[in-house]
């Protein structure tokens, strides 16, 4: 009797195990799953965030599901080669590399014509099955191109191996989840992205020196326009070359404007000139340059009704410093040690009103990439690296130029135009365009102010050289 059960039981575990086989053989031999959503995001904007993973960690469901998980980048900073690994203790996490497999068009060509673009990411993970990809499908969509349809799939392969087949009953678990947090996170992280279309910039990576520069901190009032830009700019150049000139240093470089606070009706910035000592003489003593001191966090304001006066700032006296930590020298003028790091550079040829709009799409182009800016600790700054040449008549014969920079961190040597050796045009001397030209924005709710209300750095006195070595080549100009 216990023979014939043990018969019975063998032989219904044979017909599971052949029902099994049965049901794994007549499985698909691969698995895929994709889902869809519509952004309002220029079509570069997004292929950039997905073809350097830089910003992964920010939309990825691995990072949700365990805070202390650990990401290494290797490999190309851009495109195809790109890679991230990760390390986790969450056992439904556990570790694994994404690696970029192909992206194209190439990112030159994204802008313009194209109206679709497709990057690949490989996986290698835990999931069962092989050749395990992550595809984006980008596509322009709107009545002026303006929105972007993101289609973002798995694929995996699982052969002959009927164990992996049985996975692909699983494929709406991990993989899935992984594609819809993705997704409405990657909307997220689009979202703190500025509106403005960057197809145009040409942007460098520039590794800048510390240098001593005189400034002047000042201000003026968006409706006064470029004139009150222009004299305030002025103004503070002459106190300037009246202080070098009093210290017994040399002015080597350009002017150069910090922006510090460019708000919808006042305009704060730095006019500062280069230096040719670090060590400088005030009240008969030798006075050693530092770098500023970065401001004290921000906190918030007490009740309007029960704010006490705040205390009057004390008087400062040449050779004392300010709250930044800069040395006061004679009256408004500052001296301290600028520049030092990594600064992302673009160029604008043409009137001042293009320099905001490359300001931000300097910007723009460091959030899709990647790159870490602090445009409080850090101000970002422009350097007239050539004024403009006009006729008897007052008329503009050729633009000037303005480099445009951002200091970044967490950034690689080059950006991808860099690495690509995409030069950055030179000046066009060729007849200017209107006053009020500035690069094309996204779309009509981040366009620049025109010329006339637009503060952004103009023409000033200034010699020619620059305070670090000329650039190579230079970045768009419309005209």
């Amino acid at each position: 009797m216990m023979r014939v059960r043990v018969l019975e039981f063998l032989a219904a575990c044979a017909i599971v195990v052949g029902v099994g086989v049965l049901a794994a053989v007549v499985m698909p031999g691969s698995g895929h799953i994709e889902r869809s959503l519509v952004v309002g995001k220029d079509m570069r904007q997004v292929y950039d965030v997905v073809a350097n993973l830089r910003r992964l960690p920010e939309f990825s469901v691995m990072t949700s599901r365990d805070p202390q998980i650990k990401y290494t980048w290797s490999g190309k900073a851009y495109g195809p080669g790109a890679e991230v690994s990760w390390a986790s203790g969450d056992p439904t996490v556990g570790n694994g590399s994404l690696t970029i497999d192909s992206a194209t068009p190439d990112f030159s060509k994204v802008d313009g014509t194209a109206k679709d673009a497709h990057v690949v990411w490989d996986i290698e993970n835990g999931w069962k099955g092989y050749d395990k990809t992550f595809t984006f499908d980008l596509e322009r969509q709107g009545s002026r191109n303006q929105l972007t349809n993101i289609t973002w799939s798995y694929d995996v392969k699982y052969g002959w191996n009927l164990v992996n087949r049985f996975a692909n009953l699983y494929i709406h678990g991990d993989p899935d989840s992984f594609i819809e947090f993705g997704l409405n996170s990657l909307q997220n992280v689009l979202a703190s992205v500025p509106n403005v279309n960057y197809g145009d910039l040409i942007p460098y990576i520039r590794q800048t020196e510390p240098a001593p520069v005189l400034l002047v901190s000042t201000s003026i009032q968006r409706k006064d326009g470029i004139d009150g830009l222009n004299d305030a700019i002025g103004k503070a150049v002459t106190q300037i070359l009246t202080t070098a000139k009093k210290l017994g240093v040399n002015v080597t470089g350009p002017r150069i404007v910090f922006t510090t606070n460019y708000g919808d009706t006042t305009y704060s910035f730095d006019v500062a000139m280069p230096i040719d000592s670090s060590s400088i003489n005030v009240n008969g003593q030798a006075q050693q340059l530092t770098p500023p001191t970065p401001p004290a966090a921000n906190t918030l304001p007490a009740d309007a009704g029960t704010a006490a006066a705040p205390a009057a700032p004390a008087a400062l006296n040449p050779g004392d410093h300010d709250s930044l930590g800069r040395l006061v020298v004679d009256g408004d003028v500052r001296a301290t040690l600028a520049f030092g790091g990594a600064a992302l550079e673009g160029v604008w040829n043409g009137t001042a009103a293009g320099v905001p709009q490359t300001r931000d799409e300097l910007k723009a182009y460091a959030l899709t990439h990647g790159y870490k800016f602090d445009d409080v600790v850090n101000r970002s700054y422009d350097i007239l690296a050539k004024p403009d040449v006009k006729d008897a008549q007052g008329n503009i014969t050729s633009y000037a130029e303005y480099d445009v920079y951002l200091p970044i961190t967490n950034a690689p040597d080059q950006t991808p135009e860099q690495a690509a050796g995409i030069k950055q045009p030179t000046l066009d001397v060729a007849a200017p365009a209107s006053s009020g030209s500035a690069p094309a924005p996204a779309d009509a709710g981040s366009a620049p102010a025109p010329a006339s209300t637009a503060a952004a750095p103009a023409a000033a006195p200034a010699p020619a050289a620059k305070p670090e070595a000329k650039h190579p080549a230079k970045h768009h100009g419309k005209h």
